[in-house]
């Protein structure tokens, strides 16, 4: 019985290929140092994996920044920008097309799919000439065999990589990508090739762009594609990859009829739908690779429900041709449970990282063949009993509170208009009233206080003492610039999510679950494992203190239920909508506390609204319901007697700033519009206005509106005039009573020297519009 892994996380258990990664990238180490970790790193992972009886091992998924960008090396589509003259592509032009250089900005970075991965997008047009330029694929298949793992290869596929491309500068935006297949194709032949000749036997072609809403005219490219490579596919076998979502039924028969392949697999864990498919007819002596281990979070497996899944699939395509699998890479989950040597025992046993999901899949494999081993099958059936039925995990309260929530629509009892003028009564703001999103720059003194105090070498006293002078520092800086709306710079805050993940029940945290965002940026998910509520106050305690020390409107400063719910592993026992009402209720107690504590401007972050939306469009409607309906809770009061609404003077932000291109924005502006803000605050400077463009098309929006005058992501300090110019582009579109301005992100990244300067041109930039306006009116 065949077990398979479609890929592994790269950045090794303690994070060692990020720190390679960084110091070669500051000049502290060479191009050798970097290979010898990235090395060592590749051959622990398929050692371990062939120590743990896996049949079918990846290589070519490990990378030192993204796999897209590996296949764009592999083709030699260099933008030419980068001044690459041919030859094998190193380091140099490599991560100038990842990170830019002193002379040339980056390539777009965009989500991989629906998971909080980003990859770089390739830049194509009529005028590139492909060449193969990067033989890493062959190099790191050898590189196993010598270490004695017989490895399969892994490529993005051809169709899949040219349905992630975007045309480059100056060509049409019309342009079809799928053109260019006959000339990528040769590129992949001479690749498959010299595997061939290093003695590969299997071949793993991903393409999962197969799992979204294709035209017959997409779905035609993969029926031409794989006949192209037909000839020079004998005498290998050829698995076709698919994942993240199931796939559809016209796609499926495109897939399953393939020439040239072998085997085919498929996301049994977002993708059940998949199963129909597969009961309906698989093609006879083909392999099926079933994926019934979750590559996407960290929960254990449920033995004995894969089991029987697999035992269905068996009697369909017969047991010599079922091949156990995780539903995609590993990449997108934590790497190893051994590094959580402080984490709960109880919820310890109900969790599993890469590492641990290996061992499931193939103690699934040997199960099948007879080889079951009943002591690990008792040990999981045990946890999942512990889990079902643990006081830790279901908290009635909360429970019928949520329920509560079915029937209302929870909308503020006041309409916006009539919300804007009590807000301008109690507040006097001027028009284009200036703001900041939230965060002031984290200093490493700043950085060195929180984590004493975490690991109590600092007294609470000392640390409130320190926190209290940083805020004072931040809220006086901001007096002496004259802006309008103050923040208290969120300085004992580490991250948007774990903040207040922290302080909630039914959410645990790791020492390493680490899980690549992008090139060395790695995030930490908190693990959402039961119900969600709020034992006390969050953040009301540094907001009055910040709103004691200045007579300006001070900011409450929270993140939304939707951000929190889908920057988390969320439990994966009840709908994720369940989870995000909860909390939902639980950031509502703490807005109605931040409005007792005489806060009169409460700003809630969905900077991850869109990362939730589903990939097919079928199923945009049902999320954005929900999602949006759970940030209305958040700041509507219920409507009972018992319960003051949130008065009307109150004012509610809502902060959108996530890199968010134009068609995305586009999507989903009416749901952020029903969201119901007095404000929203979008980053807009990246996307060179072209968000308010949306606008511009009649999209009626009476609220308040802040598109970030200047991107935060560059060190570069935008003149006055710049930004003058940029808010008067802005009111072409937008009324001047509804336009704030603001940076279009928080300032935690950057440095004083850079912050100051940006935020004195900005309000100078306001004032000079202000009085402009004065005189003409």
């Amino acid at each position: 019985m065949a077990s398979h892994i479609v890929g592994y996380p790269r950045m090794g258990p303690k994070r060692e290929l990020k720190f390679a990664l960084e110091s070669f990238w500051d000049g502290k180490s060479s191009a050798e140092d970097l290979q010898k970790v990235a090395a060592d790193l590749r051959s622990s992972i398929w050692k371990q994996m062939s120590d743990d009886g896996i049949k079918f091992i990846p290589s070519n998924t490990f990378s030192c920044y993204d796999q897209v960008l590996d296949t764009t090396a592999m083709l030699g589509a260099v933008p030419p920008r980068y001044g690459w003259n041919g030859g094998e592509i190193g380091f140099d032009v490599y991560f100038s097309m990842a990170r830019g250089n002193a002379s040339v900005p980056a390539m777009e970075m965009t989500k991989w799919f629906d998971t909080n991965y980003h990859y770089i997008v390739p830049e194509l047009g009529p005028e590139v000439n492909f060449s193969y330029a990067s033989h890493k694929a062959v190099i790191e298949y050898k590189e196993a065999k010598d270490l004695g793992v017989d490895t399969v290869p892994v490529l993005v596929g051809p169709v899949s990589y040219l349905l992630l491309s975007k045309p480059a500068k100056g060509v049409e935006k019309s342009f079809s990508l799928l053109s260019l297949i006959d000339k990528i194709l040769p590129i992949y032949e001479e690749v498959v090739a010299e595997l061939k000749a290093a003695g590969a036997t299997w071949i793993q072609f991903d393409e999962p762009k197969l799992v979204m809403d294709l035209g017959a005219h997409e779905l035609q490219a993969f029926t031409h594609a794989y006949s192209a490579l037909e000839a020079s596919l004998s005498g290998l076998n050829v698995l076709v990859e698919t994942y993240f979502a199931d796939v559809p039924a016209e796609a499926y028969k495109t897939l399953t009829a393939l020439k040239g392949v072998t085997g085919f697999g498929f996301d049994l864990v977002r993708g059940s739908k998949t199963l129909d498919l597969i009961k309906g007819g698989f093609p006879s002596g083909k392999y099926l690779f079933a994926g019934v281990v979750d590559g996407r979070n960290i929960w254990a497996n449920d033995l004995a429900s894969s089991l029987s899944v697999l035992s269905a699939l068996e009697g369909i395509v017969g047991k010599d041709k079922l091949v156990v699998s995780t539903s995609c890479s590993l990449l997108h989950t934590a790497v190893d449970l051994v590094n959580e040597p402080k984490l709960d025992k109880e919820i310890k046993s109900w969790l599993a990282f890469a590492a641990q999901k290996v061992v499931e899949v193939n103690a699934l494999a040997k199960a099948l063949c007879g080889q079951k081993d009943e002591a690990f099958f008792s040990e999981n059936a045990a946890a999942q009993t512990s889990r079902k039925s643990s006081p830790r995990v279901t908290n009635e309260a909360v429970q019928q509170a949520a329920a509560a929530l079915k029937g209302s629509d929870h909308r503020r009892s006041s309409n916006v208009s009539a919300r804007l003028d009590a807000q301008q009564k109690k507040l006097n703001l001027p028009i284009l009233p200036t703001t900041t999103i939230g965060s002031f720059p984290q200093t490493l003194e700043l950085r060195r206080v929180r984590r004493e105090y975490k690991a109590k070498k600092v007294s609470e006293e000392d640390y409130v003492e320190a926190i209290k002078k940083e805020i004072n520092k931040v809220v006086k800086l901001q007096e002496e610039l004259d802006i309008d709306v103050l923040v208290h710079g969120e300085p004992e805050r580490n991250d948007m999510v774990e903040y207040f993940g922290e302080q909630l029940s039914g959410f645990a945290f790791t020492a390493n679950g680490w899980v690549q965002s992008y090139g060395s940026r790695c995030v930490k998910p908190p693990i959402i494992y039961g119900d969600v509520s709020r034992p006390k106050a969050m953040t009301v305690f540094w907001s009055s203190l910040a709103q004691s020390m200045t007579k300006r409107p001070m900011k409450g400063m929270l993140t939304g239920p939707v951000t929190i719910l889908n920057w988390s592993f969320v439990r994966n026992d009840q709908p994720r909508f369940e989870t995000c009402y909860q909390i939902a209720l639980a950031i509502k107690d703490e807005v109605e506390d931040l409005e007792k504590a005489g806060i009169t401007v409460i700003q809630i972050d969905e900077a991850a609204l869109r990362e939730g939306l589903p990939l097919r469009k079928s199923e945009h409607g049902f999320y954005l319901n929900w999602a949006v309906h759970s940030f209305r809770i958040t700041n509507c009061g219920v409507e009972d007697s018992t319960q003051e609404n949130l008065p009307a003077e109150i004012l509610v932000l809502i902060a959108i700033h996530t890199h968010m291109c134009y068609s995305h924005f586009n999507d989903i502006i009416h749901s952020i519009i029903d969201m119901d803000a007095d404000v929203i605050t979008i980053e807009n400077s990246r996307s060179d206005e072209k968000l308010l463009s949306v606008f511009r098309e009649g999209v009626k929006y009476g609220a308040g509106i802040g598109p970030g005058v200047y991107d935060i992501h560059s060190p570069r300090i935008p003149s006055e005039e710049e930004i003058a110019d940029r808010v008067e582009k802005m009111l072409a579109v937008l009324e001047t009573n509804i336009l704030w301005v603001n940076p279009d992100c928080g300032l935690k990244t950057r440095k004083y020297a850079e912050v100051k300067p940006a935020l004195s041109n900005m309000v100078a930039a306001a004032k000079r519009l202000r009085t402009k306006f004065a005189s003409s009116h």
